[in-house]
């Protein structure tokens, strides 16, 4: 059997990226799924690019603020307390918007946990699915 209590501030960062990240994955002894916490700053945006996976499902909890995802169709505004789904081959983007109140901290839950499996979306160059 196998338990972990991880304490996501003492998780590293990951150097590089548009907002704080933390995988929180390895440090959970999950091979499975793939965990992180993001804290972003107004302005700030999640992920590294507008994105799609093939695979991968993903579900996003808002534990503090209120995130936004840009999808092709609308933008979603998913408060605090609340949990955002997305398909694979599924587009989006969420981030922080410029004018929020204060910063927003999202737990991404991701399955299963595969690599290359996240492709750049661009908004102005698709026209059809």
């Amino acid at each position: 059997m196998g338990y972990r209590v991880v304490d996501p501030t003492e998780v590293e960062p990951v150097p590089d990226r548009p907002c704080e990240l933390r995988r929180i994955s390895e440090a959970a002894g999950l091979s499975q799924v793939a965990v992180n916490r993001f804290s972003a700053d107004p302005g700030e945006q999640l992920p590294l690019a507008y994105h799609y996976h093939d695979e991968q499902e993903e579900l996003f909890y808002v534990a503090e603020g209120t995130l936004a995802v840009e999808t092709p169709d609308e933008t979603y505004d998913v408060p605090e307390g609340s949990f955002f789904a997305v398909e694979p081959k599924s587009p989006q983007r969420a981030y922080n918007p410029a004018d929020a109140d204060g910063r927003v901290t999202v737990v991404a839950i991701g399955a299963p946990a595969v690599s290359g499996d996240a492709h750049a979306y661009d908004p102005e160059g698709e026209t059809d699915g």
